[in-house]
């Protein structure tokens, strides 16, 4: 069943085999279901499963790899909502091809063959899978192990190798982050750019990214009302989101950007599951001949404050209740004056949103990080700007607040402390 596997895998140039992940507690209910299921962070990746694709599953504790599985369905959402009590809603049938067999020790072997089981399989991949999963001694392990002419595998994975940097690349994803500290090494990620990085003030598509990975679903709505030149339609054309971007001067060659003013955003209320805003912070950037643009008006003025307030009005009304708003802003020092811009925006966002937390963007992309900018810092004794504020804030579900205190119970640990010698 297996060799008649492969020769229909060779004809599947579009498949994109998988290698599904469940631990000791879930594997038993994957193959009692015959299902396969993973959590929003690769949805994406469950919702290109088609059916007839072929699938393995690894058991991250026991170190087993499970195969050989086929797709008995495209990957979906909930196909059955209660497995795995809720917590993997993103689902594929399937169904084996023969009778199951294990590989033991799968980590090491996997790394043997070439394959890094946390990224998407192609078709060489798969087929030295199959081969070593229909052969019955570990002859054929062997024999690329001990290849000497090649190295580690066989002739074809140099070929691999020479192609790797590139399939890499096309195949980046950023990293879902976990800690409020973000920095990102360069404006975009994969082959395809998200947005240009040569328009003035570009967002980091890699924050677009987490946002959207954390706080929406595939094919929700998500609004950027300040949209420069698109990084927030791209990254969303490209997860599976539906997206709505404005801005005051479009760039004439993107077309999917509207037309708008943000402080009048032409949606009907509790319309859009969430907002992305990378707003002006001052007049330090020339955006465009606008007389209307918010990036003309002084940071150091009331004014500024006030006219972004209008947008932060209108984001409130179009969002739906308890969704998610991201907005990035930087402070402001310039001749001799420190503005804090941050602080301002986010006193004002408050008024409307309630705070989910608060995220350092560190600044890499900025005129001012050259050896000449550095060395004035230093002689003149100010402080360059080194990162920018993400607030991540929610609108409340109701009107009413709740205003009763909240008790936590903390979990204390010992300190093991040494007794002071006498």
């Amino acid at each position: 069943m297996v060799s008649e596997t492969l020769k229909e895998l060779r004809m599947l140039e579009k498949a994109k085999p998988h290698i599904f992940v469940c631990t000791n507690k879930t594997e038993p209910e994957c193959l009692q279901r015959m299902l396969f299921g993973t959590s929003k962070l690769y949805a994406a990746d469950v919702l290109a499963v088609k059916s007839g694709d072929i699938l393995f599953l690894l058991n991250v504790n026991s170190n087993a790899l499970h195969g050989v599985f086929r797709a008995k369905s495209d990957g979906q959402q909930n196909i059955v909502p209660e497995a795995w009590k809720g917590k993997y809603p993103y689902q594929v049938e399937v169904e084996p091809l023969g009778n199951i067999q294990t590989m033991k020790k799968a980590k090491s072997i996997l790394q043997k063959l070439g394959i890094e089981w946390h990224k998407p399989l192609n078709v060489s991949m798969t087929e030295r899978l199959l081969a070593f999963f229909s052969s019955k001694e570990p002859e054929y392990l062997k024999q690329i192990t001990e290849n000497k002419m090649w190295g580690l595998l066989a002739p074809e994975t140099v070929q691999i190798k020479q192609s790797k940097a590139s399939s890499e690349l096309e195949e980046e994803k950023p990293s879902l982050e976990a800690t409020t500290l973000w920095d990102y090494p360069r404006q975009s990620y994969g082959k395809t750019p998200k947005g240009n990085n040569k328009y003035p003030g570009v967002t980091p598509a890699f924050i677009i990214w987490n946002l959207i990975q954390r706080y929406t679903e595939p094919g929700d709505l998500v609004l950027d009302p300040m949209c420069g030149s698109g990084t927030t339609i791209d990254v969303c054309k490209e997860e599976g989101r539906q997206a709505i971007c404005y801005d005051i001067v479009p760039p004439k060659n993107r077309l999917d950007i509207m037309q708008n003013d943000s402080r009048t955003i032409p949606l009907p209320d509790d319309h859009v599951d969430m907002i992305f805003v990378d707003s002006p912070y001052g007049d330090n950037i020339r955006y465009n001949d606008h007389p209307d643009c918010i990036g003309k008006i002084s940071s150091e003025t009331e004014t500024f404050y006030e006219e972004l307030e209008k947008v932060m009005k209108e984001c409130h009304r179009v969002l739906k209740p308890s969704k998610i708003i991201g907005w990035l802003i930087g402070d402001q020092w310039v001749k001799k004056k420190f503005t804090p811009v941050g602080f301002e925006v986010y006193q004002r966002l408050s008024k409307y949103f309630e705070t989910v937390d608060i995220i350092c963007v560190v600044r890499r992309g900025q005129a001012s990080h050259t050896g000449l900018w550095y060395n004035r810092a230093r002689r003149f004794n100010f402080f360059l700007r080194g990162f920018k504020y993400l607030f991540i804030m929610k609108k409340p579900s109701s009107s009413t607040v709740n205003l009763e205190k909240r008790t936590v119970k903390w979990a204390y640990y010992d300190r093991n402390r040494s007794k002071a010698s006498s």
